[in-house]
């Protein structure tokens, strides 16, 4: 089902996301660039495994792979990230707002009742 202003990428991003293993290969990736091998160490999963799990990340465009040689490090894409972080922060500055209006509201009917203000 496709909603207005829907972001397949996006919804990629999180369902990648979801999982605890790609979390922990976003969290290995954000100290520098591994290879397969490198990432699948401390799992107890095949190495298979481990490499399914960087393509999702690959199709929601949170990892890249390049080729050095013999190696093909995985690296991060901070630009998505920020992205995903820009989505969450629009959404968190309604939240802020809408609660700095709630505040006004409750002070305001505390003065009038003669109330302590926060």
């Amino acid at each position: 089902m496709n909603f207005p202003g829907a972001d397949p990428l996006l919804d990629r991003a999180f369902l990648a996301l979801a999982d605890p293993a790609r979390r922990q290969i976003i969290a290995r990736l954000s100290r520098g660039p591994a290879t397969v091998n490198e990432l699948a160490e401390p799992f107890e999963i095949s190495k298979q495994a481990v490499s399914k799990h960087i393509q999702v990340l690959e199709q929601a465009q949170l990892v890249t792979r390049t080729r050095d040689a013999q190696r093909r490090p995985v690296h991060l894409n901070p630009a998505r990230l920020e992205a995903l972080t820009a989505w969450i922060g629009q959404y968190r500055l309604v939240r802020e707002e809408q609660f700095r209006s709630l505040d006004a509201v409750l002070n305001a009917q505390a003065a009038a009742i003669g109330g302590p203000q926060a």
